[in-house]
């Protein structure tokens, strides 16, 4: 016999002067393979016409469906709903602006990271498009595109202590853009350009490595692996800097 499933749901629509926040509850029979996701998408089309949650691709590949999920963050077409208990509460992730319910902006906040950290290839060079693309060696390629894999979805962002206390830090998906840039040979940063951008508080010093990003990456990136390396390349500029004025 299929499970009864509970969903605590958050409803707010901040563009309703009569609208507070609170939460709705629904009941849905449970499906074999029913993710979140589908499980929204019946109560929707069933129950309320009115609830707000982003969706795009449904295959965990742009980012737009991570919700917290019984207070942890995820994407909803990745959590199964046999996976979770009988009774499910869902929230709109924080730190982002919430557009209504579980529907948030993560745009405007990614956009601003990424000018924030430059992110992008720093080159003198000039772009022939009649021009071969440069070369580079296979395992580095493939080091490149593991933290590339990154969509953004938020959820790291989410699920980040120091993010959830100040908006000014950057996040772990900012170092990761940052880890990313370090490695490409075609970027012409040098490691006191990139000081500059990330060795503050508000970037790898402002981390508490309780590495909560990592626990909740849907994509499973090396996140821990990156802040340590990033955390010891910035200290050790921040060492020479000294040494320098202190000649």
């Amino acid at each position: 016999m299929a499970r009864k499933l509970i969903f605590n749901i958050f409803r707010y629509n901040p563009q309703d002067p009569h609208s507070v926040p609170h939460t709705d509850t629904f009941d849905l029979e449970e499906a074999e393979s029913m993710t979140l996701f589908i499980a929204l998408t019946q109560l929707r089309e069933e129950k309320d016409s009115s609830l707000q949650f982003d969706f795009c691709c449904r295959a965990g590949i742009c980012g737009a469906c991570a919700m917290m999920i019984n207070g942890r963050p995820g994407l909803a077409c990745h959590t199964l709903t046999k996976d979770l208990p009988d009774e499910i509460t869902l929230m709109p992730l924080p730190i982002f602006k919430l557009i209504g319910d579980l529907s948030v902006d993560t745009g405007t906040w990614f956009r601003a990271m990424h000018e924030k950290v430059e992110s992008w290839v720093h080159t003198s060079k000039s772009f022939d498009p009649q021009a071969e693309e440069e070369r580079m060696d296979n395992a580095l390629a493939e080091e490149i595109y593991e933290l590339e894999r990154c969509i953004e979805c938020g959820c790291c962002v989410a699920g980040c202590g120091t993010a959830n206390m100040r908006q000014d830090f950057v996040g772990a998906v900012a170092m990761n853009r940052i880890a990313r840039f370090i490695m490409d040979p075609r970027d012409q940063r040098t490691e006191k350009e990139y000081f500059e951008v990330i060795g503050t508080d508000e970037g790898i010093f402002g981390c508490m490595g309780l590495l909560g990003c990592e626990d909740v990456c849907p994509k499973h990136l090396p996140l821990q692996d990156q802040l340590g390396i990033l955390r010891r390349k910035m200290g050790w500029s921040a060492v020479k800097e000294l040494f320098r004025f202190g000649k």
